[in-house]
């Protein structure tokens, strides 16, 4: 199986960058009253500023108010938008902040059943620390799905994460829809996908395949690990 051209543009990419090292961006945590148009005129002052967003997050919380994650190249002061954005009225609170990929950095996603999502969360999560305490920052998100539809569904879903390095299918059997939807994701956006040796044609379509969970989750880190060694372009079509 030929690996997509996305794909490897996009791991390479990937590869090389340490998620610690992004300081190429400013990010801030607003919080405001909510109203129509809010977003369109923070997104208009940070324009005047002559800075590009890079990263947009808000959501609604219980109270009602509106969370914002906002990350700008860093063209621009800090203090500059502060001082703009806090000329809305309705905002309450805005503060610099971290990074998103700088502080959970990389993402690792374990999706498929139960039992085999936290024997691969194991692996990956024993092998992030080794690698975080060194300086990086790999972060590690599972969900247990059942279901030819649902799982699929859930891998067309990873496609609109934000920081995916590499996903990781833990089950049993798949294939059908699933196959499809990994077959998309590779070649539409660049993310490359490890399965367990499980029966169904899923493996037939994944960049690597593994026995062991624990290790699949391994392989995971060191995959996208910018101090490890091991490159997916190497050892693509391989079997554990």
């Amino acid at each position: 199986m030929s690996i997509p051209k996305k794909l490897k543009e996009r791991y390479t990419w990937f590869k090389q960058h340490s998620s610690h090292e992004d300081n190429t961006s400013l990010a801030f945590e607003i919080i405001s009253m909510d109203r129509c148009g809010l977003i369109s005129e923070i997104s208009t002052k940070i324009y005047n500023l002559g800075s590009d967003i890079s990263f947009f997050q808000s959501w609604t919380e219980y109270d009602g108010k509106c969370h914002i994650i906002l990350q700008v190249d860093d063209k621009t002061k800090p203090e500059e938008i502060l001082k703009s954005i806090k000329e809305i009225p309705e905002i309450i609170s805005i503060e610099t902040t971290s990074t998103n990929k700088k502080t959970w950095g990389k993402r690792i996603i374990i999706i498929g059943g139960g039992a085999q999502v936290s024997s691969v969360a194991s692996g990956a999560i024993t092998e992030a620390d080794r690698h975080n305490i060194r300086g990086e920052t790999i972060s590690v998100d599972t969900i247990a799905v059942v279901g030819e539809n649902e799982i699929a569904s859930t891998i067309d879903a990873v496609r609109k994460l934000h920081r995916v390095g590499i996903l990781v299918l833990a089950g049993s059997l798949m294939g059908g829809k699933i196959t499809t939807a990994v077959k998309s994701l590779r070649a539409e956006f660049g993310i490359p996908v490890i399965g367990l040796n499980m029966a169904g044609s899923v493996t037939k379509v994944c960049d690597l395949v593994i026995s062991d969970p624990v290790e699949a989750g391994v392989m995971a880190v060191m995959l996208i690990s910018n101090i490890g060694k091991f490159n997916l372009l190497k050892v693509h079509g391989h079997k554990y």
